[in-house]
């Protein structure tokens, strides 16, 4: 019995490493290729954020046109000019059909990583990993990746500095650290998962959607979102992705934010401060 628990340890352990801060950082000098150098904060862009706000856009516009049949709550909502820019997109597409009318009955909706591969030229998702015990890694499976393309996304909690998140990262390998010192939490299991969905709730407004939660599960609405099974390299396998910050803008279409894999872990509605308030900081900076 001991024999086999500390088995099932090691296995995990072997497992757990590629993902162990510690671990990784006293293996750097062992391994230089694993190590990606940054001179400044300002200089880690390997392609522009416009560029991967393109992407993005892309992506999600094309998930949100295969899926049209069931945005009818959403369309609602939004404005006559967006409504009448997804028409134009839809007859484009379809020429010569009664799309609004008949959609339910003409369309043919195709997988998400067959989108995927129509708007971008490739598609990717995850698998056992090449390297031994690693667990999952995750594949280009169809097409081919060209340089500077947008491969995946990170998904998981977005916690700030100052933000409670200890039990969440007790034995959770999926704890991704940004520059700035914003964690970002990508389990999709245990704790991390019931935080992720309570957040994930609490910013619904109504039939809309403020993040996607579809990550957590077997059935991915947005193929993009398996960044947190991305391995790091080791002597055998260089890397050939590298991971980009990303603040996502104020501007983003609200019908296409269901597909975003991301919320944060408090929500904080941003407004103006009127005359008379009293300013309270939360001790780490004073803004206007």
């Amino acid at each position: 019995m001991p024999g086999r628990l500390l088995r099932g340890l090691w296995q995990r352990w072997r497992r757990y490493k590629y993902r162990f801060v510690p671990w990784i950082a006293l293996n750097l000098s062992h391994n230089p290729r694993t190590l990606r150098y940054v001179p400044e904060e300002s200089k880690d862009k390997v392609i522009s954020d416009e560029d991967v706000l393109g992407t993005l856009l892309k992506v999600f516009q094309a998930l949100f046109l295969n899926d049209f049949n069931k945005q009818s709550e959403i369309l609602s909502m939004l404005p006559e000019s967006v409504k009448s820019k997804y028409q134009d997109l839809l007859a484009v597409e379809h020429q010569g059909v009664k799309l609004l009318e008949n959609r339910h009955q003409q369309q043919s909706t195709f997988k998400p990583e067959e989108i995927l591969y129509k708007t971008l030229g490739f598609s990717v998702a995850q698998a056992t990993s090449s390297l031994i015990s690693a667990g999952k890694g995750v594949f280009v499976t169809k097409g081919l990746v060209p340089k500077g393309a947008v491969v995946s996304m990170y998904p998981g909690t977005v916690y700030q500095k100052y933000e409670p998140i200890f039990f969440q990262s007790i034995g959770n390998p999926f704890i991704f650290r940004c520059l700035d010192g914003v964690l970002i939490d990508g389990n999709d299991k245990g704790i991390s998962k019931v935080v992720y969905r309570s957040c994930n709730g609490r910013d619904r407004l109504g039939p809309l959607k403020m993040s996607d939660s579809t990550w957590l599960t077997s059935e991915i609405h947005n193929p993009l979102a398996v960044g947190q099974y991305v391995n790091n390299c080791s002597n055998d396998r260089a890397a050939n992705v590298c991971y980009q910050e990303f603040d996502v803008p104020a501007v983003f279409p609200i019908e296409l934010k269901q597909y975003l894999p991301n919320i944060a872990y408090s929500y904080d509605k941003q407004r103006d401060i009127n005359q008379g308030e009293e300013l309270f900081s939360n001790y780490y900076t004073i803004v206007s």
